[in-house]
């Protein structure tokens, strides 16, 4: 009997159109010949099995089952594609954890890190990473824009802390614009980040990590037609160029590729993960890891699986294969 594979979506943030979009591309791309693939759709307490987009049955959370014209199956592996919470912030990754059930991603103290952008840029800055300056809010602190312009400069960006695909994300131009901004990402998150502007060329890397080796993906050059890589730019095509491999020399795109790798081991990300980063000169600033980066067939890592020669149909395989023998071993 072949596998049943759990390709999950849904989430309970701005995101959830997204990881819908990763989740139909995930679930084309999945050898049926090996995996029976399932989309389940969370979203808060609602756990559903959709077929063609209708429900078809309800996930029982005690074990991850459901029942299909009274035929209990069980899932045997989860393909997390939600982006925000809850499966990028380590708390689905805690659920399967607990059931013993092999997922995609990255473990729940690695999720929760690189979910939190602060945090991860300071832990980073301990290994040398380049990071740029910032300043973390909490939700209801007092706004005090002259002392951030002082510390910051002008323009910078702002951001939420936690949550990913430019939703809440803004660059500020003046003191003017500041306030808006912030209660804008605390609309996101409880948490902003404000960065300082660094002006450069915007490069990505993809990687999977699996035992005993790393598939580190052809670099991307995002140039966007906006003025920042925002949720437009990313996910509607001709809003930005996307040229992979990108325009680099050799030297400096083998220190980004080894860069990548690094931080995912000190990160100990497991699973497909990209690094965004800011190249001034000849320098990379780490922007953040994406441990559920976007799978539609707009966004960057499978455009790099694609240059790299390979189908995501492959990687996924390499993936779930893994994920099932750790599983019965």
């Amino acid at each position: 009997m072949k596998p049943n594979i759990a390709v999950i979506i849904g989430g309970d943030s701005s995101e959830i159109v997204i990881a819908e979009k990763s989740g139909k591309n995930i679930l084309d791309a999945i050898d049926t010949q090996k995996f029976t693939p399932w989309v389940v759709h969370i979203e808060g307490r609602k756990w559903r099995v959709l077929q063609e987009g209708e429900e078809v049955a309800i996930i029982n959370k005690a074990d991850f089952s459901f029942l299909l014209d009274k035929v209990k199956i069980n899932l045997d592996y989860a393909y997390i594609t939600i982006h925000g919470t809850p499966g990028e912030d380590g708390v689905l990754q805690g659920y399967f954890e607990m059931l013993k059930i092999p997922y995609s991603t990255s473990d729940v103290h690695s999720a929760s890190l690189t979910f939190n952008k602060w945090f991860c840029n300071q832990y980073l800055k301990n290994f040398g990473v380049r990071v740029a300056k910032s300043i973390k809010l909490n939700e209801g602190e007092a706004i005090l824009p002259d002392r951030i312009i002082k510390e910051l400069g002008i323009p910078l960006f702002v951001k939420p802390n936690k949550g990913g695909s430019s939703f809440g994300i803004s660059k500020v131009k003046d003191k003017a614009g500041l306030e808006a901004a912030i209660k804008m990402a605390w609309g996101e998150s409880n948490e902003a980040l404000l960065e300082e502007f660094i002006e450069g060329r915007e490069i990505t890397c993809g990687l999977v990590k699996l035992k005993g080796r790393k598939i580190v993906f052809p670099l991307t050059e995002i140039v966007p037609n906006k003025e920042f890589f925002n949720y437009e730019a990313k996910y509607t095509p001709g809003v930005a160029s996307e040229i992979t491999p990108a325009r680099l020399p050799e030297e400096l795109a083998e220190e980004c590729r080894e860069l990548s790798s690094r931080i995912s081991d000190h990160c100990n990300c497991s699973g497909i993960v990209r690094m965004d980063y800011i190249l001034k000169g000849n320098k990379f600033y780490f922007l953040e890891v994406n441990t559920t980066p976007g799978m539609t067939g707009t966004s960057l890592v499978p455009q790099q699986i694609r240059a790299m020669g390979t189908t995501l149909t492959e990687i996924l395989t390499l993936i779930i294969e893994e994920g099932l023998s750790s599983r019965s071993n």
